[in-house]
């Protein structure tokens, strides 16, 4: 007796298995790019230390946010608005005096950051507080 049935898969198991494959992309791609975009932030809170950083080092050497002093090395002090490390957003100095600052990221025009409609902004000042424009971002 010999069997006449042929392995494989038919039409509808194939659609079934791609039905599901669909619906499961569906579901994980907004949950993975929600994750994605959270977990980028940290490129505008490591921006904003190193401004801070380097502000405060022109402090030291000058005492004055405001200008470089003439005893400072060309370079040392940050000049804005500047470029993120992966450039996901741009660090402005909107807020400068001769003893405080205030340092701002948003994103910048092409970046994936702008759909983060949670985390439009973020700042740091000169006496470390972080804002941002929901309270969750930092």
């Amino acid at each position: 007796m010999s069997n006449s049935y042929k392995k494989g898969f038919t039409l509808v198991e194939l659609m079934i298995v791609v039905a599901i494959i669909a619906i499961i992309a569906a579901i994980a791609y907004p949950s993975y790019r929600k994750s994605v975009i959270k977990s980028d932030r940290s490129d505008a809170k490591v921006a904003l230390q190193r401004a801070a950083q380097a502000l405060e080092r022109c402090y030291a050497e000058g005492h004055n946010y405001k200008s470089t002093p003439t005893a400072t090395p060309p370079g040392t002090c940050p000049t804005f608005p500047q470029p993120s490390p992966n450039q996901y957003y741009t660090i402005s100095l909107p807020t400068v005096t001769t003893t405080s600052y205030t340092i701002e990221a948003v994103p910048t025009a092409d970046s994936p950051q702008q759909d983060d409609d949670d985390c439009t902004w973020f700042k740091l000042d000169n006496t470390g507080l972080q804002t941002a424009s929901s309270s969750d971002c930092w």
